[in-house]
């Protein structure tokens, strides 16, 4: 199955507390149908020391959000949009914003 949000993405938050935030895609969980986003849905985590160079405390990082709040921003016009699939004349398949048909390079 070809991903519509792959990592490196920048995306915009289109539902949910973070609505209208943006970032860059740092990992997908597929299987979970998840994505951590760069800067949103920051959530705080405590942790206990691991060994000499892990201390513990309170540990800010980003939790995952449904792909299905995700949209993807399309390079050229800085502007959200949905995602579709085209092959190529030399036989590659792309993912092309549907918005202004213009090519996603990953």
């Amino acid at each position: 199955m070809a991903a519509r949000i792959r990592k490196g993405d920048t995306v915009v938050v289109i539902s949910g507390a973070q609505k209208g935030r943006r970032g860059e895609v740092l990992r997908v969980l597929p299987r979970e149908g998840r994505a951590v986003v760069q800067g949103v849905a920051m959530i705080k985590r405590h942790t206990k020391p691991r060994g000499v160079g892990q201390p513990g405390g309170i540990v800010e990082r980003e939790a995952s959000i449904h792909l299905s709040n995700l949209m993807l921003i399309d390079g050229k016009t800085d502007q959200p949009t949905r995602v579709g699939f085209k092959v190529l004349e030399d036989g590659r398949k792309v993912r092309v914003a549907k918005a202004s048909g213009n090519v996603i390079e990953a």
